[in-house]
């Protein structure tokens, strides 16, 4: 059995003691290439990544395919054009195990160092880039992974076995505050009060000192969480537990999330204390549903909830409820760029599906994570065929939300009809449903599609009712969105200063909770660092330029990976144009296609 060993300084193992490594310092470079891309890559295509500074840029790469055989102990790999990379079960890839979702979780602890450490090849700029992108990706991916096996562990009582994935995700993004709260939340179930009050000291510390700001309240929220139930003291029977979950859902429907979410506790804690499972898992979903959706920066709770939501519809045998809890999951790791761990529950969620309205729901979320990756042919098929069955069973509700991604899908496009079609029809849904809390979203949407359209007017119009509205609602999302409008809106009038506020507010509101949604705040850098290169504003382009390509990378948007390397063109980096070019291969995009020709 062999071992190939990527992260961190590589090396390749048989039956446990290293191997003499393959010749050439781009033997490691072409062989990380070849596992991680997404497709087989011509001959021609390598030769001209790595190799184009030989003499013979086809020789060198047989040459170097050859050295890494004989490292590999295999004639059988890397063959043909396109090159195929073809390994036994025998043979274990640590870079492929951060993603397979039946690997032991135990390694992940292990890891140490990023993609290819030590390894630079200057004289190929496109290859550093990719390079970049990956580690950044992969780095994300363990992350995800961690985090995912301590709220599993959360969820199934072994909070004290949790806390190893939860501070090692801290150790590999302590700048993410959902970090810190899942460690607070392991040590504090565990029974270790003093040990979250540290770590909750840490992380405000670190905050301060890093970005400037203070950490959010359900830091110290986290701590209050003791060993034994989440929810609060039992009611009085099987009775009390059903009428406080369908008060609870009602009042969340009517806005009132406060009390519905208090009503959703208590109807979980009295379902666990009439020891009703069936009824406790509904709770439990519906209870994780409201944290995710209707609460900013509550997702970290929301998904220990959701996970015990499954456990327990698990032991009930209540399919409905599983679906439920795996799509929100599913939910919870797109907004948060957390693309595997993502596939991973909406694949789980669509193989328990079996009715047309689950499927509309699951097909609505995968449909958006494929446009955030840059899959558009992906999201516009999903997201059709989830507003087509949702339109179907009656779903209103879920009918306008896949319309209204898949008119951002056509509008990112730049196919303006489509988009405007789409986006009015999901906008007239949500006014007929009353869906108040969802409105601000197709608002800025078809304000954009007027700006575009020359309607000056009714851009205002709707950027301004967008922005009040999520103001109101206090959600980052549309308050990012609606405030990216306005400073679009002040760019076009030559309002540079008033563009400037207006996009520095949309940075800050869509990003001040730790459970926000990751595109809409990378989109929000986008616009800021076009209007600042617009004016010539390179100072301020610059630090911005960096955040998105970072915050882009470790989400795996694709899209927005090439769009901050033709910003960074922009700024005078000759090599960017190439590596955009690269990356932005197999992106189906003919506004994106247009900007690198």
């Amino acid at each position: 059995m062999g071992t190939i060993r990527l992260l961190g300084p590589p090396t390749i193992e048989h039956a446990g003691s290293p191997v003499r490594p393959p010749r050439g310092r781009k033997a490691w470079a072409l062989l990380a290439y070849l596992l991680l891309t997404d497709r087989p890559p011509s001959r021609k295509k390598l030769a001209d990544l790595l190799f184009a500074d030989a003499d013979d840029p086809l020789g060198a790469l047989r040459w170097t395919l050859a050295e890494l055989r004989r490292a590999m102990d295999a004639r059988d790999v890397l063959t043909g054009d396109p090159v195929v990379t073809t390994l036994d079960d025998r043979t274990s890839v640590d870079v492929l195990l951060v993603t397979a979702e039946s690997a032991d979780p135990e390694p992940l602890l292990k890891f140490d160092g990023e993609l290819l450490e030590g390894v630079e090849v200057a004289s190929c700029p496109e290859f550093a880039s990719w390079l970049l992108v990956e580690r950044l990706r992969l780095s994300a991916a363990i992350e995800a992974r961690l985090r995912e096996t301590a709220v599993s562990l959360v969820a199934s009582g072994q909070a004290k076995d949790a806390i190893p994935y939860a501070s090692k995700a801290v150790a590999i993004n302590p700048l993410e505050q959902g970090n810190h709260e899942l460690l607070v939340r392991s040590l504090a179930i565990s029974g270790d009060r003093q040990g979250a009050l540290r770590q909750i000291a840490v992380c405000e510390d670190l905050f301060r000192r890093e970005l400037g700001v203070s950490a959010s309240a359900t830091l110290k929220e986290a701590s209050a969480v003791g060993p034994g139930s989440l929810s609060g003291p039992p009611l009085s029977g099987r009775a009390a537990a059903a009428s406080q979950l369908e008060a609870g859902r009602a009042a969340i429907v009517a806005g009132a999330v406060d009390a519905g979410v208090q009503c959703l506790r208590r109807a979980v804690a009295e379902a666990d204390h009439c020891r009703d499972t069936a009824l406790r898992g509904r709770a439990l979903a519906a209870l994780g549903g409201a944290l995710v959706h209707a609460i900013r920066g509550h997702d970290e709770e929301g998904a220990i909830v959701l996970h015990e939501a499954i456990l327990v519809a698990d032991q009930a045998g209540d399919r409905i409820t599983s679906v439920t809890a795996h799509r929100e999951l599913g939910f919870v790791e797109v907004q948060a760029g957390r693309r595997g761990t993502a596939a991973t529950w909406l694949a789980k969620a669509q193989a328990l599906a079996e009715t047309d309205e689950e499927q509309a729901a699951i097909l609505g979320v995968q449909g958006m994570n494929s446009s955030d990756v840059g899959d558009y042919p992906a999201a516009l098929a999903e997201l059709a065929e989830s507003a087509e069955l949702a339109g179907g069973c009656g779903d209103r509700r879920q009918q306008a939300w896949s319309l209204s991604l898949l008119g951002r899908a056509h509008l990112l496009r730049a196919e303006h009809s489509q988009a405007n079609a789409i986006v009015r029809e999901s906008l007239d849904l949500v006014r007929q449903e009353r869906w108040i809390a969802f409105l601000p979203w197709p608002q800025a949407l078809m304000a954009e599609l007027n700006l575009m359209a020359g309607d000056v007017d009714a851009a205002v119009d709707g950027f301004e009712q967008a922005w009040v509205l999520g103001c109101q609602l206090n959600d980052p999302c549309w308050e990012g969105m609606a405030g990216r409008g306005l400073g679009m809106l002040s760019a076009g009038r030559g309002d540079h200063a008033g563009a400037t506020e207006w996009l520095e507010q949309a940075a800050t509101r869509s990003s001040r909770e730790p459970d926000r949604y990751q595109w809409i705040h990378a989109h929000v850098l986008d616009a800021a660092i076009t209007t600042a290169l617009d004016r010539d504003d390179d100072v301020r382009a610059k630090p911005l330029v960096t955040q998105l390509a970072a915050l882009a990378a470790r989400c795996d948007m694709r899209e927005l990976v090439v769009r901050a390397k033709l910003h960074q063109a922009r700024l005078g980096d000759e090599q960017a144009a190439g590596s955009a070019r690269l990356l932005a291969a197999g992106i189906d995009n003919p506004a994106l296609t247009a900007l690198i020709h």
